[in-house]
């Protein structure tokens, strides 16, 4: 399970450090992929596939379904930690992100969220404390 929000800064070749603690659920693989808010999600693997299964659930009559699917995988990209826990992020998705020199990485519960910080301020803004008390309310505690 990841959680938590951290700052790290995208150096020169666009590698942004992971997390000591998000590193050994990647360390057999992942992927990158833009996601939704326009911020990139990192999943693990397996995670990756669970969700490609779900994806591929989908009627292929269904003009949305094939925009998300074409969406999600036609910006993804298979990454792998460097000897510092480093990956490359494409500049494909950075533009995508608006990312240029800083990042919020953001446990996501099964992936990871890589946020523009701006971004990243402006989204948690909008899950204010009414907003917070009425998800809780709908998972009924």
């Amino acid at each position: 399970m990841f959680t938590g929000e951290y700052r790290h800064s995208i150096d020169a070749k666009g590698r942004v450090a992971v997390p000591a603690r998000f590193r050994a659920e990647l360390a057999i693989g992942a992927h990158v992929s833009r996601w939704l808010d326009n911020c990139l999600a990192i999943f693990p693997n397996q995670a990756w596939q669970q969700l490609a299964g779900r994806v591929g659930e989908q009627r292929y009559a269904d003009a949305g379904a094939r925009a998300f699917s074409r969406f999600l995988f036609s910006g993804a990209f298979d990454v792998e930690l460097d000897g510092q826990g480093r990956v490359v992020l494409p500049a494909s998705l950075r533009d995508f992100a608006g990312l240029k020199g800083d990042a919020v990485v953001v446990g996501a519960l099964d992936h990871i969220e890589i946020w523009e910080p701006g971004r990243w301020a402006a989204q948690s803004e909008e899950m204010n404390s009414d907003v917070f008390a009425e998800r809780i309310s709908n998972l009924g505690i």
